[in-house]
């Protein structure tokens, strides 16, 4: 998951801060910093995390 993709996820699931994505997945948010600034990759588990809360997001406002 590229750092766009990750703010486009962020945005979608209305999380307006950092701290509040990590809260949401458990991690701290230095953590969610660091992966927003491409300076750590994001790790595969927490990637297909964060698109599967994406999919349930888009199927909850149908």
């Amino acid at each position: 998951m590229q750092p766009d993709e990750l703010r486009n996820a962020m945005a979608e699931l209305g999380y307006l801060t950092q701290s509040g994505l990590a809260g949401a997945i458990g991690v701290d948010r230095s953590t969610v910093s660091l992966w927003l600034d491409g300076r750590v990759g994001v790790p595969r588990p927490i990637a297909k995390l964060i698109r599967l809360m994406v999919l349930y997001e888009d199927r909850t406002r149908q």
